[in-house]
């Protein structure tokens, strides 16, 4: 089965839909998504956006504050258009419908770490729900198609159908999770905002579809991968045996909670001088230094001195959440651990969101666009996704005016592959894949731990491979393909950058180092590109 459309969009969060509704008044648009349509990293963002929308605020003071937590590495003609553009956008959020939080006339404005100002516009803790409710509606209204339960195999490129002249992205080879069935999309422009890679660990705030999908096909068709050694872990996720990745929001240290060990003594003061508030890279490595210091296996955040009737208020999705495991947030404290939950690195874009690879562009958690740098600053993804999206659909208009007719794709063949017979392989390479990253690639990292997981990856890759090519593909296989590319991208880059900085600290290298690594990362399949692509 084949399909043509102007505009392919492989992810349906707040990049994939900002796109999409604008790119609808030019062509024909087509959203992907691997599960139902509104299920993305988007949906379970708690904090909110971060934008200038106070009078005691500033665009100097926002971009200021994201400039300090990335470390040296933002790009700071991305993080300036961001700022200045973030109100406009959110204005066209508002208008789409999304409800956020009023204190009497005006918005209600949070605050998290790493920011000077209050300016979290939020919906209560369920800000990327709203979002996403939202724009789901509004992409309805507007006509555009979405297909539900279909994930990208691969990008199709005029390299791998042997054309002349310089590679291009046409489309891609996409499974109906449904039938089995793979459907080839050739498409003018596509967009990648799959979102990131939080399963590729072991312990993640992300949903089950944050598998790296668009990260692992970019680095597949040659566009160039950036940053991979940025990951973020939050600092407090739930600790309980029975909750599955459930995100306890920065806001709630924005609102006066205290993070404290088990037997009540603070610690934050020790490391940085805005101690519960401070930046989440370094509140993430100060309670794995805790933790290793003490044995304990979690810490707790308290907010018991708040009253409860405003933490009910404020935060009822977590409250509720928390009391349904046993825990009230009002009268003992919450246990918490750091887990992995946002990559700053991914495909390389410029302002524009053009990728490497002409006529593929990248938004959203997909994407490495300058903005966050070594250290995402808390609530300015939801802003990225904004920006980029809505910026990318102006430079997608014009390439399809522009486009040549797209050459013939072939429909997709399975050659000799027969269905699959042994899930217990996928199963035990998909928690191998995650165990090594998360015991050797974690917060603080090592070149002997770093060398140790280079070297079981490729062993794990090699299996991948073996098994992807002589089987049927179905989602599980496809994933799992997808989160060993993009550990080993992470790993490579990790073990590239010879410092600490931002996110990627290493006991080997304890230093940063601006004289020779104030650059970026990038990875071209696998080889070096030692040219900065930005800088």
């Amino acid at each position: 089965m084949q399909r043509d459309v102007d505009f392919l969009v492989i992810g349906g969060g707040i990049a994939g839909l900002t796109f999409a509704l604008e790119a609808a008044r030019h062509g024909r648009v087509l959203v992907l998504t691997k599960a139902g349509r509104a299920e993305s990293n988007t949906r379970y963002a708690q904090g909110g956006i971060a934008s200038v929308l106070s009078t005691e605020d500033s665009f100097d003071a926002h971009v200021a504050d994201t400039l300090t937590a990335g470390a040296g590495l933002c790009r700071k003609d991305v993080v300036e258009m961001c700022v200045r553009q973030g109100p406009e956008r959110v204005r066209e959020l508002i208008a789409f419908g999304v409800a956020f939080d009023r204190a009497g006339d005006d918005y209600h404005l949070t605050l998290e770490g790493g920011h000077s100002r209050r300016r979290i516009l939020h919906a209560k803790d369920l800000t990327g729900a709203e979002v996403e409710r939202a724009l789901v509606a509004a992409a309805e209204a507007r006509g555009v198609e979405s297909l539900e339960r279909h994930l990208a195999i691969d990008l199709i490129t005029s390299e791998k159908l042997g054309q002349p002249g310089p590679n291009r992205c046409i489309g891609a080879y996409v499974l109906n999770t449904d039938s089995g069935d793979v459907v080839t999309i050739r498409a003018k422009v596509t967009l990648l905002a799959s979102g990131g890679c939080g399963k590729v660990y072991l312990y993640t705030t992300n949903p089950d579809v944050a598998s790296g999908d668009g990260i692992a096909m970019a680095h597949r068709a040659g566009a160039a991968i950036a940053d991979m050694e940025f990951i973020q872990f939050h600092p407090t996720c739930l600790f309980h045996p029975q909750a599955k990745n459930f995100l306890i929001s920065e806001a709630l240290r924005g609102e006066g909670g205290v993070l404290k060990r088990r037997d009540g003594a603070t610690f934050m003061e020790r490391y940085h001088p805005q101690k519960s508030l401070a930046p989440r890279d370094i509140v993430a490595r100060a309670i794995d230094s805790e933790l290793k210091k003490t044995g304990d296996d979690h810490i707790v955040l308290d907010m018991t001195h708040l009253p409860k009737a405003f933490l009910v208020e404020r935060f009822p999705h977590i409250y509720q959440t928390c009391l349904a495991f046993g825990i009230d947030m009002a009268v003992q404290p919450i246990p918490v651990v750091p887990a992995a939950h946002f990559s700053c690195g991914g495909v390389a874009t410029d302002l524009s969101g053009a990728t490497t690879l002409p006529f593929l562009l990248a938004a959203g958690e997909t994407a490495c666009t300058g903005l966050h740098g070594a250290n995402r600053l808390a609530s300015n993804s939801l802003l990225e996704g904004l920006v980029f999206g809505h910026n990318a659909s102006a430079l997608a208009a014009k390439l399809v005016r522009e486009a040549a007719p797209l050459p013939p794709a072939p429909d997709w063949n399975s050659g000799s592959a027969v269905p699959p017979d042994e899930g217990v392989v996928v199963a035990h390479n998909w928690d191998e894949v995650r165990r090594t990253m998360w015991n050797y690639v974690g917060i603080v990292r090592t070149n002997k731990r770093l060398d140790r997981a280079q070297r079981r990856l490729a062993l794990l890759r090699d299996e991948i491979r073996d098994y992807y090519w002589g089987t049927h593909v179905t989602a599980p296989t496809l994933e799992l393909r997808n989160l060993a590319d993009v550990a080993m991208l992470i790993v490579t880059s990790a073990r590239l950058r010879r410092e600490s900085r931002g996110l990627h600290t290493t006991l080997d290298f304890p230093e940063r180092d601006d004289a020779r690594w104030l650059k970026d990362t990038v990875l071209v399949r696998g080889v070096v590109n030692d040219a900065a692509w930005r800088r």
